[in-house]
């Protein structure tokens, strides 16, 4: 990084402090997003032959641009190519509201993450029907996708203050 930047990125002032939350909240949204990614590799966030709410908006959008679906093969890729970028601005969102904070808190972390699941799976996924209303959700597959959103949002909190640390000093 330059002299000029790692000197403005020091500054105490708001833009400097809002550029530190935006940049490592964006970067901690990300690696979230791969923790979260990783961890339903291993637990099941729904039931077998069942389309994510990602690859629903993925099709969509590619019958509109293609007039075709996306192949099995890309459902993978689709997906994250929503969550990414999904990750990276729920982390900017984040690293914005704790812009002038350093210090970590994995609590304040996972309960993010927790806020997060209820705002997508508990309430607007459904209410868009891209899910199933989460009483006809298996608990466990429900417990299995709470607890990915509270990896995201401990790493997200945990890289975000490393990043903000590491950037004001």
């Amino acid at each position: 990084m330059s002299n000029a930047i790692e000197a403005w990125l020091e500054k105490d002032t708001l833009p400097a402090n809002v550029s530190r939350g935006l940049i490592s909240g964006v970067l901690g949204g990300l690696a979230g997003t791969l923790v979260k990614a990783t961890i339903e590799k291993f637990l099941p966030v729904r039931r077998p032959n069942t389309r994510s709410a990602q690859i629903k908006l993925v099709d969509e959008l590619s019958m509109k641009v293609t007039g075709e679906r996306i192949s099995e093969s890309n459902h993978e890729l689709a997906e994250q190519l929503v969550n990414i970028p999904i990750g990276a601005s729920l982390g900017a969102t984040y690293g914005y509201a704790k812009r002038d904070r350093e210090a970590t808190s994995v609590i304040e972390g996972a309960m993010f993450g927790a806020s997060t699941w209820v705002a997508t799976h508990e309430t607007s996924l459904p209410m868009m029907g891209l899910e199933e209303e989460p009483k006809d959700i298996p608990v466990k597959m429900q417990a299995n996708e709470l607890i990915a959103h509270i990896a995201f949002g401990i790493t997200t909190e945990l890289v975000r203050g490393l990043i903000a640390r590491r950037l004001k000093h």
